[in-house]
């Protein structure tokens, strides 16, 4: 690792706890009030209202809700997929079919998440995906975003590029979220559009 690499990496842990320390102090409300509007706003992009497959995730803690986009998505006819984690990070993949289809799931002493409960269908199935939701914490104008570190969506990432996939990258934030710069490191690649509570925002890579 270069000197420049470790530097970009200390400075996103350091904003990571920054943006964490601000979302951690929204009500439930807040989080209720933006998912509905993320739904709404995302339905607006057009490679969204297009697709077929969407790979999303379920949104925990105080992370932009995404259920209610999930659902209207169900509802359109869209094939939604979930990723599970892994013991090694990556992400194997289920089909989403509705609220009843989550089971809350304990990662050792990291996290809890929602993951599909269904037949498993291997981590190349991202590849069929049209549009790949990411989590995050922020993003800038060049479409870089911050990730929370885990390494999984890289791996995501990755597989696509090996795969010759090309499908829309889209991250949910708050409107905060969307900033002028962050730091990057060689493996990092731009997303293609952002959707906040207060619309659709293109980036440029």
């Amino acid at each position: 690792m270069s000197h420049t690499e470790g530097g970009a990496e200390s400075h996103k842990r350091m904003l990571r706890r920054e943006f964490i320390t601000v979302r951690n102090r929204l009500t439930t409300d807040d989080l209720r009030e933006t998912a509905t509007l993320l739904a709404a706003r995302a339905l607006e992009l057009p490679e969204l209202a297009a697709a077929r497959t969407v790979a999303a995730y379920v949104s925990v803690g105080s992370e932009p809700g995404t259920l209610a986009l999930l659902d209207a998505l169900l509802t359109r006819g869209v094939r939604v997929l979930l990723p599970a984690l892994l013991p090694d990070n990556d992400l194997d993949w289920g089909a989403y079919t509705g609220e009843g289809s989550l089971a809350r799931v304990r990662h050792g002493g990291k996290m809890t998440l929602f993951e599909p409960v269904g037949e498993r269908l291997g981590p190349d199935a991202v590849t069929d995906a049209d549009v790949v939701l990411l989590p995050g914490l922020a993003v800038d104008a060049r479409g870089m975003r911050l990730g929370r570190g885990g390494g999984s969506y890289d791996r995501v990432l990755a597989r696509l590029g090996r795969a010759g996939a090309d499908p829309s990258l889209v991250v949910l934030l708050y409107d905060s979220e969307v900033v002028g710069h962050l730091p990057e490191e060689p493996h990092d690649r731009p997303v293609d559009a952002v959707v906040t509570p207060s619309g659709v925002r293109r980036l440029t890579g």
